[in-house]
């Protein structure tokens, strides 16, 4: 069900686009998936089998969306999480630095594109609040790896979303 609202919430927002023919930036945003908690001395854990098999999800979840670019932390376990879904469309998976990103910067390189983000539970809002440019979201649960974020921009308008998958 919830794959037919993403696809449905595309589909409305392409036609929003082609009516008005206007330029339209879509950003999907994703907390990375479940990682190894084995040893906790280890700050760049890998993803668990149960993680790995999120992240493919996410690629099957977000198969009808044509990426143009991935970006994710350096950490083993936000590049595992979106390389599935970059292998998908062809691209690589560009670093990003979270504590030092220019978001205005970002949004001038990635306008008229669309684009994953895979971050952390605190980095992920964040970002989506920085980018609707007011303080919507919470940091997610630790438990929960499963919130996609959808923002599109088209003329300065911006319209956002949070899906949650289980």
């Amino acid at each position: 069900m919830k794959f037919f609202i993403i696809v449905l919430y595309s589909m409305v927002l392409s036609g929003c686009v082609q009516e008005t023919s206007s330029e339209s930036t879509n950003y999907y945003l994703i907390r990375h998936a479940e990682k190894d908690r084995s040893d906790s001395s280890n700050q760049d854990p890998h993803l668990t089998k149960i993680g790995k098999a999120r992240a493919k999800k996410w690629a099957d979840i977000l198969q009808h969306i044509t990426f143009d670019a991935v970006y994710s932390t350096n950490f083993n376990r936000t590049r595992e999480t979106g390389l599935p879904t970059a292998l998908t469309n062809n691209v690589g998976v560009t670093l990003y630095n979270e504590n030092n990103i220019n978001v205005s910067n970002f949004l001038k390189e990635t306008k008229g594109k669309t684009i994953l983000v895979v971050g952390h539970s605190n980095t992920i809002p964040e970002f989506v609040n920085t980018i609707l440019e007011e303080e919507k979201y919470q940091d997610i649960e630790d438990s929960n790896n499963g919130n996609l974020y959808i923002i599109n921009i088209v003329d300065k308008k911006k319209l956002d979303q949070v899906l949650t998958f289980n």
